[in-house]
Formats: C-alpha cells, structure tokens, sequence
C-alpha cells in the first residue's frame, strides 16, 4: 500500500535512449550560434515521474533553442526501470542516493555503486553547462520550492524565472552533495549557475504541469527559445510576488531513532522559539527562533539523513 495515490503513468522513455550524444539517454539541441549551455535534468531519482513527463514535451514539441545549446537527460535510467506503482519508493534508487555524490572526491574515488558509475558517465555534460535546471518531486504534498542554493547569482536566476513563488536558499545536505551544488555551481565568484525545482507530491499529477511550467520560465529567463515556442509548451504562469526562505539548520538525525513530536507538514510555521518539535533518540529538538518554517520533513529517519530543514521568510 502507497502512502499517497499513484496519478502518474510512469512514460515510455526508450526512444531517448541513443540520444544524440555518447551518453545514453541524453540529447544536445544545438542552435549553432553563440550562447550559454543549458542542461535540464529528470529522473535524478527513479520515482520521481514528473521531470520526466516535461522532457518528453520538449521532445516531442521539437523546442529549439535560437541561442547556445539545450541538453535534455534523463538521469537515473537504471532506478526507474524498476519502478513499480505498487511499491514506489523502492525505485529512489539502486544502491545509493544519486543526489548525494556530486563532489569531487567522491566522483574520482575508487568507491563503486550503479549511481556512481552513471555520475562519471553523466559529469562532463553537468561540468560543461553554463545553467543547470534539476526536476524533483517531493516525499509529501506541498507548494512547489525553487531551491537557488546560497549564492547571490542563484537567487538572481530564480527572480528571473519568477515560479515557483517560493524560493529556497539553502546548502544542502550532510550526507552528500546535490549535483545543484557541485563545482561552480556553488561558487559564487564563477558563472555557471543551478537550480533545483521541488514539483510537488511525487504522484500527484499536478506536478508535471510544474514541471512543464518551471522548464517554460528557466528557458524564458535565458532568452534561449522563442516566446512562440515557450508558450506552445504551455502558457505563461500566474507569478504572483516571489518570498524567500532562507534555510538556517538541516536537521541530521544524529543517534535515533528520530521521531517528530506532533504531526507535520512541509511549510508549516511555528509561530516561538523553543517549541519542541522532535526526538533524535531521548534528546529534545527545539525550533530555534520564532515563525520558524519546517521544510520537507522527511519519513525516512535513519541516522546521518535529513529529518526537516529550518528557515526563515526573508524581506
């Protein structure tokens, strides 16, 4: 039994499969005139389904960049294979999280795993883009996030795209580096810049037309298609004012078992300071400061993951 209903098919992705590069299931657009390298990516992890259902409506509507080129790669290929709507989750990944490898040290070790090998394979194309564009989905329902990670550029690209309404500023996770964050991306001093988009439930199937929309604003944000084009992708989104939320702690369980202390949503603000709002083992976890905002609390609770990330709404 699945904890939230599957609305999603998962799509046929085999034709993608030769792509027209030398890595498997990616393709290049290439306008051959000047411009930036954008690479948009799905299937990072094999179940979330609705990064993959917008790279199949750029392929199939033909989008074509008039600038620079467009990379399209579905991510993960080995997980979602198995993935199986009566038992989801099993599909995250075969045998670690591929979110989790991007950097350095890790990607040239000797260390290996399936996700390992498709991350060497994958990195010359994530070094090379000017502009990455990572679709996710999240474990339980909530508003869409645009996580822009901490550098001032990221922030200035998702106030270019305008949607999601909600950005995250935020540095990742102990246990790994997200491939949002890896190289210069996460340098403030260099060009190449990363999104992460949060597309909603993972299942439910308003998530793709995020996923769509936020494609739509990334390449409208880049001047890399055509207004013709994007808005054939589909019409341009509400964009009411944007808030940030600028994430302050990453609660990492420590010994466990980890356990919240009141039912919980993503978002939810808890309004003082020192409300109680978890164990890790017997220890209390208290929020920190007043109208604290809990980020993706998390059901998976082993030692050394991510419980619940902590923010505050910036002005």
């Amino acid at each position: 039994m699945t904890e939230y209903p599957i609305e999603i098919v998962a799509p046929d992705i085999t034709p993608y499969r030769s792509g027209n590069t030398d890595i498997p299931y990616v393709t290049m657009l290439d306008s051959g005139q000047p411009g930036p390298h954008a690479v948009i990516t799905a299937l990072v992890h094999g179940n979330e389904l609705s990064g993959a259902w917008a790279l199949i409506r750029l392929h199939e509507l033909g989008i074509q960049p008039i600038r620079g080129r467009l990379s399209l790669a579905f991510v993960n290929v080995g997980a979602y294979r198995r993935f199986d709507p009566g038992n989801p989750k099993a599909a995250r990944y075969l045998d670690q999280d591929f979110n989790r490898l991007w950097d350095p040290i890790t990607l040239a070790g000797r260390a290996r795993s399936r996700e390992l090998e498709r991350a060497r394979q994958l990195r010359p194309l994530i070094e090379s883009a000017d502009y990455l564009l990572d679709l996710h989905s999240m474990q339980q329902p909530a508003e869409p996030l645009l996580l822009c990670g901490l550098a001032p550029k990221g922030e200035a690209l998702a106030r270019a795209m305008g949607y999601p309404r909600l950005i995250v500023a935020d540095g990742g996770h102990r246990n790994g580096a997200r491939m949002r964050d890896f190289g210069a991306f996460a340098d403030p001093a260099a060009g190449p810049t990363a999104m992460l988009v949060e597309c909603g439930q993972h299942w439910a199937k308003a998530s793709i037309e995020v996923a769509i929309l936020t494609c739509r604003q990334f390449l409208q944000a880049l001047a890399m298609v055509p207004p013709a084009a994007l808005d054939r992708l589909a019409p341009a989104p509400s964009c009411p004012p944007q808030q940030l939320i600028q994430v302050t702690d990453a609660m990492t369980v420590q010994a466990g078992p980890f356990r919240f202390a009141r039912s919980l949503k993503g978002l939810d603000v808890i309004p003082k300071a020192g409300t109680l709002i978890a164990f890790d083992g017997a220890k209390p976890v208290t929020t920190p400061y007043d109208d604290c905002v809990l980020i993706m609390p998390s059901p998976r609770l082993a030692p050394g993951l991510t419980a619940v990330r902590l923010g505050r709404f910036v002005d």
